[in-house]
């Protein structure tokens, strides 16, 4: 049910943009993505059956530019099946217009201003109307401590990872070896090698770039990774 509403919303913003892209469905128990359209080509990742694709480029019959979750390659024509067509009307192409930059998000540090002072407050007018409480005013000096110390390390601490994540799945990117502030040591399993990359955590993502694709991963907790595409997959920490 998800699926098919995901898809419809898909079709409807291909429809509202002109492009003319199909969405296929993949046959094959395991389709390759190779980073070109040639049979020899390095394989950047794979797609499971059943999976839906759209297809950025059907000019080559043989061989087809998809687009999945974190990248753009090219797979064998044989393994899809269509399952839905292009919009066939013609729309006038709009003039690309350059994404602007977001600006930097305030509204943990707002939020964490707003406890803060409500906290403050709180003790102010304890020590100032309780102060011959000494019980009263140790636990409450003990909760707005807390509550800051929480606010602090979820709002404002910025987060850092540490450490060897292995996967739980067969997927392309095995592991993930965190060695600094933002450099991480990556194992490919298709390619037998591994690699370095600069990484960034943007909230609970973690984002990093291997040539044309863009590797994502979500912090469950500091012992787990989720991954989703080619990473696809549960990275537990040793």
């Amino acid at each position: 049910m998800i699926r098919n509403l995901l898809v419809l919303a898909v079709l409807l913003i291909l429809s509202l943009s002109g492009k003319a892209q199909d969405m296929y469905r993949v046959k094959a128990d395991k389709l390759n993505v190779r980073a070109s359209n040639d049979p020899k080509g390095k394989v950047i990742g794979f797609i499971p059956q059943n999976e839906n694709v759209l297809v950025l480029d059907s000019s080559d019959a043989k061989y087809f530019k998809v687009k999945v979750k974190n990248a753009e390659g090219w797979v064998s024509s044989s393994f899809l099946e269509k399952i839905a067509a292009a919009p066939s009307k013609p729309v006038q192409a709009q003039p690309a217009i350059a994404a602007e930059k977001p600006g930097k998000d305030y509204s943990s540090i707002i939020f964490f201003s707003i406890v803060a002072i409500a906290s403050l407050s709180i003790l102010f007018f304890t020590f100032k109307y309780a102060f011959g409480n000494k019980v009263l005013v140790a636990i409450t000096t003990i909760i707005v401590i807390a509550v800051g110390y929480f606010c602090y390390t979820t709002f404002i601490k910025e987060k850092t990872l540490s450490g060897v994540f292995n996967s739980d799945s067969d997927t392309q990117y095995q592991s993930f070896d965190f060695k600094g502030k933002n450099l991480v040591e990556v194992k490919d399993n298709y390619a037998d090698s591994t690699f370095t990359a600069n990484y960034v955590i943007e909230g609970d993502i973690i984002k990093l770039q291997q040539q044309q694709n863009t590797i994502l991963l979500m912090i469950r907790d500091e012992h787990t990774l989720i991954g989703e595409g080619f990473t696809k997959g549960v990275y537990t920490k040793k």
